[in-house]
């Protein structure tokens, strides 16, 4: 039997987009044949995956998991809305969200777990399903939050199964309150985030690159004028973008009438001890993703003559 090197799976991996494991298993079923370990490949129906890869995937779900004081939101792209509401696609989904609460954060830890009931880590196991069910599907993305005392609020919009649709929030609260009034306001909350979409919590955790963007503007629209009435129109300005970007700062959408801090002084009486907002994470489906004008959902219209 031929020796079969980690460079030659590598190679076979990125010849065909299959698996390490099943890649190592076809080499040794073909004794290091590299063109043989492909068309072994392609007679299992993993090979299949390959010609799919460079198709966008930017529909899915976002599963969301809430377990103990710890939340998890995972983006799970397909080519398709269709194969979204596959329930074979929802129950990977729901399991690899439940990995999602264990990988700290890292996509890449995530895709490496073993996916429950199968004989394969996350990757490989999307893999299969691609092969099964003829379309792109990577897991894009995970982020986590964690509380040492306190709860995780969470809400998923466009829900089309339990923890799973096109938006989905997690809102870290540090209390030692009421858990009870505590998860309400979370949920509260989370809803606020998910239809407001903020850039951070505070003016000063805005990522700098964006701070130093809105500063420019501010000064091309104001050029000319004195150093100290342009220091102070940049204040203003920043202080604007703080109302309508930084979520301490927004109008709370279930009562215009305050703010996100002053309804977490509120909620923080009713609780029975202060509550600190620690963090937040929004996840939207297909966000960023680059869409082809001929996409997949396109191919189909023609071939049906639509």
């Amino acid at each position: 039997m031929a020796d079969i090197t980690a460079g030659m799976v590598k190679d076979l991996r990125e010849k065909t987009g299959v698996g390490m494991m099943d890649c190592k298993a076809a080499l040794a079923a073909t004794n290091g044949d590299m063109d043989a370990a492909v068309d072994w490949l392609r007679a299992k129906g993993l090979a299949k995956a390959a010609k799919k890869s460079t198709r966008v995937a930017a529909e899915g779900l976002v599963g969301l998991m809430v377990s103990g004081k710890t939340g998890a939101l995972v983006e799970v792209n397909s080519e398709t809305d269709f194969v979204a509401r596959n329930e074979k696609f929802q129950a990977m989904v729901a399991e690899i969200s439940k990995l999602a609460v264990k990988a700290g954060s890292n996509t890449e830890t995530l895709k490496t777990m073993h996916f429950p009931g199968s004989s394969h880590a996350v990757a490989e196991y999307v893999a299969e399903m691609v092969a099964t069910i003829g379309e792109n599907m990577t897991v894009r993305r995970t982020a986590a939050l964690t509380v040492a005392h306190g709860v995780i609020g969470s809400y998923v919009h466009n829900q089309i199964a339990p923890g799973m649709g096109k938006i989905g929030v997690i809102v870290a609260l540090e209390s030692t309150g009421n858990a009870e009034a505590l998860s309400g306001f979370g949920r509260m909350l989370a809803m606020h985030i998910a239809a407001t979409n903020p850039v951070s919590l505070s003016l000063e955790s805005v990522p700098a690159d964006v701070l130093a963007r809105e500063k420019a503007v501010l000064e091309e629209k104001n050029a000319g004028k004195p150093a100290n009435v342009m220091e102070k129109i940049v204040a203003s300005g920043l202080k604007s973008y703080a109302k309508e970007n930084c979520l301490l700062e927004q109008a709370y959408v279930h009562d215009g009438s305050k703010t996100v801090a002053q309804a977490l002084e509120e909620i923080a009486k009713t609780a029975g001890a202060a509550v600190k907002l620690t963090g937040f994470v929004r996840m939207q489906l297909g966000e960023g993703i680059e869409k082809n004008d001929d996409d997949f959902a396109a191919e189909v219209a023609k071939m049906s003559g639509q």
